[in-house]
């Protein structure tokens, strides 16, 4: 069973990648890019019954920091 862990810095935490990737963006020529938020995917490879419940502690307790990162799983 699969599942797939978005992990985003929350607004308003400065996202320095994020705007080093939306500088070089427009340094390419692409002009119209006002804003970048860099962000993680985590796929995870889970034996078959584990609940979403139980991906969220993971990623309360390791994939995401929760104080300054949101996330966000998916689960078929």
């Amino acid at each position: 069973m699969k599942a797939r862990v978005h992990v985003m810095l929350k607004e308003g935490v400065l996202d320095p990648q994020g705007e080093a990737v939306r500088h070089a963006l427009g340094s390419l020529g692409f002009d119209g890019v006002q804003g970048v938020r860099q962000g993680k995917v985590i796929e995870l490879d889970l034996a078959d019954g584990t609940t979403e419940d139980t991906v969220r502690e993971m990623c309360e307790k390791l994939l995401a920091n929760t104080v300054i990162e949101s996330y966000r799983i998916e689960m078929p």
